[in-house]
């Protein structure tokens, strides 16, 4: 925190600092006062509406808000708080997928989408919320009444969030497969970061949970069958790299699959990108890119001058030779004028990508997702 704090001053940032609330959660009394939230400096503003954000759950927001909020109310300025929420969406069913993707999305806190007791008690109509702010609504209620000296302007968590999201909402059921999707997506992300040691086997255990709430299959992802397909393929030509067989695969805008495996040259995910450039700028898949002496340099660097154990080509660097190529291979540029049609498109790996194939397929801005498998026997990825 301090050395984030002496980069943001560096560059002429003014940065306050919040320190832990004193009393909280269970007094109220210490909380609202100048030992509690009156301890933490005031955050002086110029605009009306001033909008807090935060890198993730439990990362300040609230406590920052209603910290400032307790220093307005002393110099006699009434101001407010709302929270925007997204997700899940207050005004559709419990068991609607936008709902439970949500719940997919914060496996790791083990959120829940539940119904806001507060508001059907308040107003008798029944929408929903997720646990964390249904639990900690009665004190937060509390806090705000002995901020303000007065009731409370919520009745419910529901009542704090500003949410327009089903307002949205023309296809249902466009809105049901994205989420059926996401929920997907989850899962392998889920399985990566426990292979990666990042997520523990509860965590596993409730997207699967999760999955089966919604009947999804890992499959049902498109992109993930194809792939695991090339693998086997790559295994069973003698392709694959020391013995290592990895697929990729990617669905085009207009739905079209295309497939890429590694070989001692380069990587699954280079062999996929240039294969879907070749496909969009109507090129025969026989056709080289790359020219064998550019290869045959970049190796060289790899291998003799940094002494690098693996020379195949990563993404990151199959996308700057294949740039090379294009000043003098007409394909080549021909090519490289189609990564920009690749953006958004989903993209599925067998096995999780070095650090060189996931720079360059963020710079592409695909969906990724991958098996927990790794794509090589070192213990570092290079």
């Amino acid at each position: 925190a301090k050395a984030f704090k002496n980069k943001l001053e560096m560059r002429g940032i003014k940065v306050y600092l919040h320190y832990p609330t004193k009393g909280y959660p269970t007094d109220v009394d210490l909380i609202v006062s100048d030992q509690g939230y009156g301890a933490n400096p005031y955050i002086e503003t110029t605009k009306p509406i001033v909008v807090v954000t935060g890198p993730g759950p439990g990362s300040g927001k609230l406590a920052t808000c209603l910290s400032n909020l307790y220093h307005e109310y002393k110099k006699g300025i009434k101001a407010g708080y709302a929270k925007f929420e997204t997700f899940p969406i207050w005004d559709l069913p419990l068991d609607h997928k936008v709902n439970i993707a949500y719940e997919a999305a914060t496996v790791d806190l083990d959120d829940k989408v539940l119904v806001d007791e507060h508001h059907l008690s308040a107003y008798n109509e029944e929408v929903v919320n997720y646990n964390r702010d249904i639990e900690a609504f009665n004190l937060l209620k509390k806090i705000l009444e002995k901020i303000t000296g007065g009731e409370s302007m919520y009745q419910s968590p529901t009542d704090m969030g500003v949410n327009r999201a089903s307002a949205g909402i023309i296809d249902d059921q466009i809105i049901s497969e994205a989420s059926h999707q996401e929920i997907i997506r989850r899962y392998f992300r889920c399985a990566v970061e426990y292979a990666m040691g990042l997520a523990d086997k509860n965590t596993v255990e409730r997207i699967k949970k999760v999955m089966d709430k919604v009947g999804a299959k890992p499959e049902d992802r498109s992109v993930v069958q194809p792939a695991r397909d090339a693998a086997k393929n790559a295994e069973a030509t003698g392709k694959g790299n020391q013995g290592i067989y990895c697929g990729a695969s990617i669905e085009l805008p207009d739905g079209t699959i295309i497939t890429g495996k590694n070989s001692p040259l380069m990587h699954a995910s280079s062999s996929l990108v240039l294969n879907a450039t070749k496909h969009l700028a109507g090129l025969p898949d026989e056709m080289y890119l790359i020219p064998q002496n550019i290869i045959d340099s970049v190796t060289h660097l790899k291998k003799n001058i940094l002494n690098g154990k693996m020379t195949s080509l990563d993404l990151d660097e199959t996308l700057i030779a294949l740039s090379i190529s294009a000043l003098s291979n007409p394909a080549g540029q021909m090519a490289l004028e189609k990564l920009k049609y690749l953006e958004d498109c989903e993209v599925h790996l067998t096995h999780i990508p070095t650090p060189g194939d996931e720079a360059g397929l963020r710079k592409l801005k695909v969906n990724l997702t991958c098996d927990p498998e790794y794509s090589s026997k070192s213990l570092f990825m290079s």
